[in-house]
């Protein structure tokens, strides 16, 4: 059964929980209090799968409770609860929270997120990635600009400006802000070549993302062919992202966070190519050779797929949920709970047709897997996905025109 805390300091908003989840108590126990000392203790003692926290509370607040508890007890799921009012401070606690929802909090909403929460958090965690991760010498960092630009958001006096100095420390994101803000990502139809203007048309948030895949990449390659997988992985990233980002293009909060995680759905063949090149050539061979999906030949070589190696890193790295849940399902989206119109429904579809567009470009002989009909459906979107290769081959125009990365016509491996 799974245990869920909840923490408010308004008891008429817990009294409300306890009768909204009455239904949910042969399924789930749960435990109400209303600070977050009180929720401390409750850990200390006895194990909780998921806590939700309100935000805005007297003496410690959410996102300091949500801290605690992220040092204290990393195994439990992290869920933000709160009004329209408290959103943007929510939404500063995306370090240390899994999820959030939005008070009054319909039930179903609630089930469908506490369940997928859990079901990333076993994904992600589960023995073969420990054992996988126990193997490698080090896991990459958080990059420190990236630690540096977070940090500045958080705080709620960082302005354009202060965030703008920080960006011109670094001579390849200041390039890459303004060559992405001038690109038809972003469609303004005019030139900016101001770093603190970019910022301001580009919005915090995607600036945040932005600087993690630059210094993501910005990686020093061993050899040759160590640099060419490293470059093919970055063009195949920033194609998904694109094409990810046009698919739900009506929502922005959804779009930006679709942009990051196709970018970064394969950040897990980066820890795979660092940790050992020759097994991530042999598994790449061995997909050709017997024409199947690269992440089918891995779970047979490692018990273990890029996808989750991908979601570990970028779980404890403390990425939004959304990105995460994305990286780590991007080849079988079928395993999440209650499937929608959501960012990893735009990555999954975003890969496959950056895939077949590729293909057809010669510039890439993976083997996909068939299309996920079943999934397609039950996220109510089967029946978009001639329109959606149009989009996908509009991006492919407009990238290969823009000539974002290097090397255009070499084969992938």
């Amino acid at each position: 059964m799974m245990r869920i805390l909840f923490v408010d300091d308004e008891q008429q908003i817990l009294d409300g929980l306890r009768a909204l989840l009455r239904p949910k108590r042969h399924e789930w126990e749960t435990v109400y209090v209303s600070s977050g000392l009180e929720a401390l203790d409750a850990l200390a003692r006895s194990h909780f799968d998921v806590i939700v926290s309100d935000m805005k509370m007297p003496g410690m607040d959410g996102a300091t409770l949500l801290r605690h508890v992220q040092a204290r007890h990393p195994g439990v799921v992290r869920i933000v609860l709160s009004g329209h009012a408290e959103l943007e401070s929510a939404l500063r606690t995306v370090p240390v929270a899994h999820q959030f929802l939005l008070k009054p909090c319909d039930p179903k909403m609630l089930e469908c997120v506490v369940q997928r929460a859990c079901d990333l958090q076993r994904l992600i965690n589960n023995e073969a990635i420990r054992r996988f991760v126990s193997g490698v010498q080090s896991l990459p960092p958080l990059p420190h600009i990236y630690v540096q630009m977070t940090q500045l958001l958080e705080n709620e006096n960082s302005g354009v400006t202060q965030i703008a100095r920080v960006v011109e420390q670094d001579p390849a994101m200041c390039a890459k802000v303004l060559q992405l803000v001038n690109s038809s990502f972003i469609g303004l139809g005019r030139t900016i070549s101001d770093v603190e203007q970019a910022i301001s048309y580009l919005g915090l948030n995607l600036l945040k993302n932005l600087t993690l895949v630059v210094q993501v990449f910005n990686v020093r390659p061993l050899n040759e062919a160590h640099r060419l997988h490293v470059h093919r992985l970055q063009r195949h990233g920033l194609m998904v992202g694109g094409i990810a980002r046009r698919l739900v293009a009506d929502d922005q909060r959804l779009s930006d966070d679709a942009f990051m995680a196709g970018i970064l759905h394969d950040i897990g063949k980066l820890v795979l190519l660092d940790h050992n090149p020759d097994l991530y050539d042999l598994v790449h061979q061995k997909a050709r050779m017997s024409r199947r999906p690269v992440h089918d030949i891995e779970r047979e070589a490692l018990g273990v797929t890029h996808a989750e190696i991908g979601g570990f890193l970028l779980g404890i790295w403390g990425l939004p949920y959304p990105i995460v849940e994305a990286a780590a399902n991007h080849h079988e989206p079928s395993r999440v709970h209650q499937p929608g119109v959501d960012v990893l429904m735009a990555v999954y579809a975003a890969n496959y047709l950056a895939v077949e567009q590729e293909h057809a470009l010669g510039v890439n002989d993976s083997i996909p897997a068939p299309w996920d009909h079943d999934y397609l459906a039950a996220a109510g979107v089967a029946d978009r996905m001639e329109s959606w290769r149009e989009i996908a081959a509009s991006q492919v125009g407009d990238s290969r025109s823009e000539n974002w990365t290097e090397g255009q016509k070499d084969k992938a491996a």
